[in-house]
């Protein structure tokens, strides 16, 4: 056998490359990770998912927004907020994760290399140190989490002011006052929403006839009706055509003739694989147009003893996904079983309220000609829901009236995808509407949903059990 340096050597230390590191370590085998020193925890923890969060909490906490059913519309914690103050929560937060990371990989013996790996063979890599040196490190087996970055549309010239994308929009030196967002996706509507809570005029430009097609068509509506609310303007079936830099402000000009002015314009277009830089056709492997490696089930490339994880593979491009898949794939390049992933995977969305729902939504089951029955609670009926000033939140069970199982459940409002787990706990193990009947919930909790909804359901399905009787 070779006498390789490394068992196992991830490029990326983001969610799915901490995670195949730290697994194989815990397995007994030499692990080493490949990083820039400023980018410890990847995209996750600098500019996307952990930032972004942290963002909207400060964004919540200082405008006082979620108070307002209590206080009054206009309250706020904070008259005139900065990106300062915006910021400030944000870098304490990044700061303590990162030394989190170091500190569970230096545990686990897993080296870190700081740098860029580039392959020179299928088990080497060329580590590109900060001075400038060059070094090559050997593996056995060698995982790609590199995670991707926003995707940039060449017709445009981003200038990192005001025109953005998802990365440098958290670097803005003002809270503009008005703001095109183009792209609904998650990600855009996050930051949509973030912005109006702000006090800016958001407009939304989408080339879709809508937005968040995957989310349940009620709890969509409800978001709109909400950002609406905060001013924002919606313009679905429309494409950009330019966006012009003026000394005043940006002018978006859609195909359809259409003229918007605004502070800034943040472009919210998809990811692009960071895989440019690999040299992957070295070690015998490709990417696609977006820089996506395909993979098989067990996150294998074409190349036997190289592994992908993490947003490089696509979707579904989620931290949350991408530890498990970092977990999985160290697992089997070790030789150690492992359970295929749960197809049941929440999906959450930091909108202001949050979304979150597991399993399908209604159109998805009517397509499929799945009968199924509607529970609903409301968080203006709980308690917890008027402790905290939130009339607005819902939670939805969809109920299979041949069995009772649950076929989906979908929420929105405070807390939500905290919420879905327990769903998501009963659909996993096979559970039924009655369960949740029967089940006792702390009170007041938000919790309490469950309950209620179950109840709106089992009744329903009574009703119809006595008409066909």
């Amino acid at each position: 056998m070779p006498d390789y340096d490394y068992d196992m050597l991830v490029i990326g230390s983001g969610p799915g490359g901490q995670k195949a590191a730290i697994a194989a370590a815990k397995l007994g085998r030499r692990v080493a990770v490949v990083d820039r020193p400023d980018m410890v925890g990847g995209v996750s923890i600098h500019t996307g998912t952990i930032p972004s969060k942290t963002l909207r909490e400060a964004v919540l906490y200082l405008t006082g927004l979620t108070q307002r059913d209590l206080y009054g519309q206009s309250y706020r914690l904070k008259e005139d907020i900065t990106v300062a103050d915006l910021t400030a929560r944000t870098q304490h937060v990044v700061s303590r994760e990162v030394d989190v990371i170091r500190s569970q990989l230096s545990r686990n013996r897993v080296a870190l290399h700081a740098g860029t790996g580039r392959f020179v063979d299928p088990h080497t890599v060329a580590l590109q140190e900060e001075g400038g040196d060059e070094r090559l490190l050997t593996a056995e087996n060698i995982v790609i989490a590199t995670g991707t970055r926003p995707a940039r549309p060449e017709s445009v010239q981003f200038d990192g002011r005001t025109v953005l994308d998802s990365d440098n929009v958290l670097a803005v030196e003002r809270v503009p006052r008005s703001m095109v967002i183009v792209g609904a996706g998650v990600i855009g509507m996050e930051y949509a929403s973030m912005f109006a809570a702000l006090g800016s005029k958001v407009t939304v430009v989408e080339k879709r006839a809508g937005m968040l097609d995957m989310c349940d068509v009620e709890v969509i509506e409800s978001l709109k009706y909400h950002l609406r609310d905060l001013a924002v303007t919606f313009r679905f079936g429309e494409t950009v055509a330019a966006v012009e830099r003026h000394p005043r402000g940006t002018l978006t000009v859609l195909e359809s003739g259409k003229k918007i002015p605004a502070d800034a314009v943040m472009y919210s277009a998809g990811r692009q694989g960071l895989t440019d830089g690999l040299d992957l056709d070295k070690a015998g492997l490709s990417a696609d147009a977006r820089g996506r490696i395909t993979v098989d089930e067990r996150y294998r490339t074409e190349v036997e003893h190289i592994y992908a994880v993490g947003d490089v593979i696509g979707f579904p491009a989620l931290a949350a996904t991408s530890m498990e898949q970092g977990r999985a794939a160290a697992y089997h390049a070790c030789g150690e079983p492992v359970g295929e992933m749960s197809h049941l995977q929440p999906i959450g969305i930091y909108t202001i309220p949050e979304i979150s729902f597991v399993g399908r939504t209604e159109d998805q089951l009517t397509e499929e000609c799945v009968p199924f029955e509607v529970g609903i609670s409301r968080y203006r009926e709980l308690a917890r829901g008027q402790i905290i000033g939130d009339s607005h939140g819902m939670l939805k069970l969809l109920v299979s009236p041949r069995d009772r199982t649950l076929l989906g459940v979908h929420c929105f409002g405070t807390g939500a995808t905290e919420l879905i787990h327990i769903g998501q706990s009963v659909m996993g193990c096979g559970g039924t509407v009655d369960y949740l009947v029967d089940a006792v919930f702390n009170y007041p909790t938000l919790a309490e949903s469950y309950k209620v909804a179950a109840l709106d359901a089992t009744n329903k399905l009574r009703q119809i059990d006595h008409i066909g009787d």
